[in-house]
């Protein structure tokens, strides 16, 4: 497993965890914002970052789950400071409901960590009649994003710290539809693939963060948006995939990420001063990575965030 170990430009590798990536930096001040923080790799993220001094608000669709991951993190650290709020990304009158409450809470906001979601389900629509693995993992995020942007901005410039929005994506991305973004078909249940339709949200995390980023450095905002893919990992995410479940959790645990590395990428990216003003980039096992052309493609990214705003409205 040496290969594993090998470390990258950033001095970290694939076998690096949330607290290596993280050793010996001050989050205290820093306001975050963690979806899907009741279990795998976001409840790991909010714990690492609560670890680090920073106020994490746990954005959970499970209020009970998430209070019992908030009450092992104060356990484990008593100085942390944790809230839950709760959020289902697949509702869009949850999503708004959600940012209502956050900016009425006077709270600041630096960093902003979309990490929920869900893998390979079968054909479903949301709340909003929009498939279930676009809406949840692209659109709740997008929507999230442009609903806290100005609290963001207003942040950076109060504080003079650089925010940092950051899209948890995946190598899955590679495996979107052949068009990458079906807008004609986005909900059409007979050319249905649950692969390809999770590939095709995964892809559009990677497009929203550099659209985003190229807005944001157009505004000359101090807010940095990137992606990544945190690795292949042993959590809930394969619960709708049969006996790949199964082999997932028998010999998954010799092969794959434990929580602890695949929250790395994350906190490196949300912490880390070496990505300091680094935006609109992708990254692996926490070092710069490289997506697909469809990834690169800022005329599909832009097309994106138009499709993304008339479906929001």
């Amino acid at each position: 497993m040496w290969l594993f170990k090998r470390k990258g430009p950033s001095g970290f590798s694939y076998s690096s965890t949330a607290e290596d990536v993280t050793h010996g930096i001050d989050g205290s001040g820093l306001t975050a914002i963690v979806t899907g923080a009741s279990s795998g790799i976001g409840s790991e993220t909010s714990r690492v970052l609560a670890l680090r001094g920073v106020h994490v608000i746990m954005a959970v669709r499970n209020m009970n789950a998430g209070k019992d991951v908030r009450e092992a993190i104060v356990k484990e650290i008593p100085a942390a400071k944790v809230d839950t709020m709760e959020l289902d990304l697949s509702s869009l009158a949850s999503v708004k409901k959600f940012a209502s409450d956050f900016k009425s809470s006077g709270r600041p906001l630096n960093l902003l960590i979309n990490n929920a979601g869900i893998m390979a389900t079968p054909f479903m629509l949301s709340k909003d009649n929009i498939e279930l693995q676009f809406a949840t993992n692209h659109l709740g995020h997008f929507l999230l994003t442009n609903l806290l942007l100005e609290k963001m901005k207003e942040t950076a410039r109060k504080t003079k710290r650089e925010g940092r929005i950051v899209n948890v994506s995946s190598e899955a991305h590679r495996f979107a539809y052949s068009e990458g973004i079906r807008f004609d078909k986005i909900n059409d249940p007979k050319s249905y693939s649950s692969f390809g339709a999770y590939g095709q949200s995964k892809l559009a995390n990677i497009l929203h963060a550099n659209e985003l980023a190229r807005r944001l450095k157009e505004d000359g905002a101090e807010i940095t948006a990137n992606s990544l893919h945190p690795g292949s990992i042993t959590t809930n995410l394969f619960r709708h995939m049969g006996i790949f479940d199964g082999l997932v959790s028998s010999i998954g645990k010799l092969v794959l990420k434990n929580v602890q590395q695949g929250a790395s990428t994350t906190c490196y990216l949300a912490l880390n001063p070496q990505v300091k003003g680094v935006s609109g980039e992708y990254f692996l096992d926490n070092n710069l990575a490289t997506t697909t052309a469809m990834g690169k493609d800022m005329d599909l990214a832009k097309r994106l965030w138009d499709f993304s705003m008339d479906l929001v409205k």
